[in-house]
């Protein structure tokens, strides 16, 4: 079959069909060629590439034109059907993959389509990937990626894209739930995995070309995109279904601890010093604190308080009730809850319901997530010690159990923080009466935030999943993914930029934690701030419960931009300077700040601050 030609308004595609190459010719004659081979790797290691097609059919319709082609996978059972159209409305490029005769468990990752090859010289271009918060890579240089599954810290958004000498593409995961991406040199490399151990569904990807092009025109691409399909939930339509959220904007985030005890089952448990696996503050001190917070000057403030429960933070989850009875117990935190609230800061509690305890008052392997075999998770990590994974099915109705009893109890809870949930794996389950897939993983933490904001409590969670957003209000933080995800010593791997704020900073709050000249911190590099992040993002940060006034200046600072800005889109993100360091946010209300980050000095709207 001669190479087929798609033309639109703004490029023209040549599918070669029969070597499986694809080549994008932009109105310029800028050019995006893929030349390596889809493949399917297997559990066993082999990998083997796509042959020549035996079939190859054009396609037609009202709305698009592509090529469909069928190929017999060598030494397996396992055709393939790939479709390659052009949206002649949209202009999307549309890669469709369909997989059929695998076996169970036979398939690990399937690299469809292929990836554009780069080949940009350095100060040529860039990649741009959504590591986190966002990195982009500079054309020559070289970056790893830990697991590159989307809907994790490789990938907050199912979104990656890249710019060559001022045009690039966008590239979306419209099927993201069982996706991944990998590096190969300077080439983003596609991936599907199979979802319950089968390639049972179609995949698809799209790519939209632009020039010129930026990350910013790429982060901008996705927000519409995440528009069109009804997921851009804003703040301010969050506030319309739970009005308490409104109380929340502006807000330092003051974020303590109330009990704690580590089993001897955890893995940092101290056998030489077993005083130290126990602490305890009273609900009553934490009062006191409050109290005095406010007096110095922070009126309005969102707290969140660890190891409540009856054994203390990360203990005995899902099933945590009764409060801990050395802090005070039901009346202690019952009281701290009424005079959080009488001081007008919002009441919040951290929660758990993924890590399952197996020293848990209900704890059942008939609720635990099962992997392929009929084996189950075993972790040793958090303080609470052994436990397994709790299946997100049952999930829902714990939440729904443990807050209608903090209602019985009198305790008046106004946020709640289900922690991990917006940075785990999601969660797949081969449980035969609770099979659950990845996809549907999302759909019930989704539903057990969804179950807070019906009682007009406020959810939280930890960073940011793009899938959990529409129900999500607050984060823990967002920051940058780098060389060390432990809070020493980390170096930036390529240039973060805010491309989450790009598509969804008017709607969830990100707060920072860090002060000026603080410059060390989970995702934060050695040479920059948190606290500047704060500024050029218009975003709130954390209050210590015992802040000094040099510090609650600061915070009122960042938090009153942050009121201002929490509603706005951020429309643009720009470089200042060669070394990065001083940087300008723009925002959909006409707001500039501007952030020398070398210096820890900020402009707003053309005025030092």
């Amino acid at each position: 079959m001669p190479i087929h030609e798609i033309i639109s308004d703004s490029f023209l595609l040549k599918v070669d069909a029969e070597n499986i190459k694809l080549t994008v010719v932009l109105s310029s004659g800028k050019t995006w060629t893929m030349t390596k081979r889809p493949y399917i790797r297997f559990t066993s290691g082999k990998i083997i590439e796509f042959p020549n097609p035996k079939e190859i059919k054009t396609t037609k319709t009202g709305t698009y034109d592509g090529v469909r082609s069928y190929f017999d996978i060598p030494e397996t059972k396992i055709s393939v059907m790939t479709h390659i159209y052009v949206d002649r409305t949209t202009e999307r490029i549309v890669c469709e993959l369909r997989v059929d005769g695998d076996e169970q468990g036979e398939i690990e990752t399937v690299s469809y389509p292929a990836p554009f090859d780069f080949g940009a010289k350095e100060g040529e271009g860039y990649t741009v990937l959504p590591r986190m918060q966002g990195t982009l890579v500079p054309a020559g240089m070289k970056i790893k990626i830990r697991i590159g599954d989307v809907f994790g810290r490789d990938a907050y958004m199912p979104l990656y894209g890249q710019v060559r000498n001022g045009a690039g593409y966008a590239a979306i995961f419209d099927t993201p739930y069982d996706a991944k991406y990998q590096l190969d040199e300077d080439r983003v490399v596609p991936q599907f995995r199979p979802t319950l151990g089968k390639m049972a569904y179609i995949r698809k990807m799209i790519f939209r070309f632009f020039e010129p092009c930026d990350y910013n025109v790429i982060a901008k691409c996705y927000r519409a995109y995440v528009k069109e399909n009804g997921r851009l939930i804003t703040l301010k339509e969050k506030i319309d279904r739970n009005p308490n959220v409104a109380r929340l904007i502006g807000c330092p985030i003051i974020h303590t601890l109330i009990c704690r005890n580590v089993m001897p089952t955890c893995n940092y448990y101290d056998k030489e010093h077993p005083e130290k696996n126990h602490s305890c503050v009273p609900f009553k001190q934490r009062e006191e604190e409050l109290k005095a917070l406010k007096a110095k000057g922070i009126d309005r403030a969102y707290t969140h308080f660890d190891g409540w429960g009856v054994r203390g933070y990360d203990n005995l989850h899902p099933s945590p009730l009764p409060p801990n009875e050395e802090a005070g117990g039901t009346e202690g935190m019952k009281k701290l809850s009424e005079t959080t609230r009488a001081l007008g800061y919002i009441f919040g509690v951290h929660d758990q319901y993924r890590d399952y305890y197996l020293d848990g008052p209900d704890f059942s392997y008939d609720e635990a997530t099962m992997k392929p075999g009929g084996k189950y998770p075993y972790k040793t990590y958090w303080a609470g010690g052994a436990h397994s994974y709790l299946c997100s099915t049952r999930a829902v109705d714990y939440v729904r159990h443990n807050y209608a009893e903090f209602e019985k109890l009198g305790i008046k809870i106004e946020a709640a923080y289900l922690d991990v949930f917006s940075v785990a794996d999601l969660d797949e389950c081969f449980d035969p009466d609770h099979p659950t897939t990845r996809e549907q993983c999302a759909v019930d933490r989704m539903h057990c935030l969804d179950i807070l904001t019906d009682k007009g409590i406020i959810p939280s969670s930890e960073e940011i999943l793009d899938c959990l957003l529409p129900s999500m209000v607050l984060c823990h933080h967002a920051p940058y993914g780098t060389t060390d995800m432990g809070v020493d010593s980390m170096e930036a791997q390529g240039i973060p930029i805010p491309l989450t704020n790009l598509v969804y900073h008017d709607c969830v709050v990100i707060p920072w934690i860090g002060f000026r000249g603080q410059f060390v911190g989970f995702g934060i590099t050695g040479k920059d701030g948190a606290y500047s992040h704060a500024i050029l993002n218009g975003s709130p940060v954390y209050c210590p419960i015992d802040a000094d006034d040099e510090q609650i200046k600061e915070v009122k600072f960042a938090c009153a931009l942050a009121e201002k800005l929490a509603l706005c889109e951020m429309v643009k993100h720009e470089f200042l300077s060669d070394d990065y360091l001083r940087q300008r946010t723009t925002f959909s209300d006409g707001t500039t700040v501007e952030v020398d980050f070398g210096k820890e000095e900020y402009v707003i709207n053309g005025i030092s601050q």
